[in-house]
């Protein structure tokens, strides 16, 4: 089953650096617009956070870039997670150019669930455990 965008966009001219091709603070600034569509996926959305007083904090990122990006560029981003644990999970983003297909970076993160009043790490709750635990399970079958 293939993974529907986390993220869609296009490169803007104000995006671009001296090179002429998408500067890094963007590529960042993309990837985090598809944490947050795969965080509302697994059950993490903005009220569940607001209600519940937790948050998502990452606490290691890595990208990978590989192919540059111009303005007028179609983004999209399709998100794989590929661990869960107690209190944290691993994700990949792949983004491509929409036109070409060309995976122009990827990024692999790691993020923690917060108690927010805290400031401590958190088991995530059951619910958002059961609704993860499916999405993992899709890909392992890919």
């Amino acid at each position: 089953m293939e993974q529907e965008a986390t993220y869609r966009g296009t490169v803007y001219p104000w995006q671009c650096d001296h090179v002429g091709h998408m500067n890094i603070m963007w590529y960042v600034g993309k990837f985090d617009e598809a944490n947050w569509n795969l965080f509302a996926r697994l059950g993490l959305t903005p009220s569940y956070l607001r209600s519940s007083g937790r948050g998502m904090a990452a606490v290691q990122q890595n990208i990978a870039y590989r192919r540059e990006l111009l303005a007028g560029d179609i983004v999209e981003i399709r998100s794989h997670l590929l661990e869960l644990k107690d209190k944290s999970i691993r994700f990949r983003h792949e983004m491509r150019n929409a036109e070409t297909g060309e995976i122009a970076a990827t990024c692999e993160i790691t993020g923690v669930h917060l108690d927010r009043s805290q400031r401590k790490s958190t088991p995530f709750a059951d619910v958002i455990r059961e609704t993860a635990s499916r999405h993992l399970a899709e890909q392992v079958d890919v």
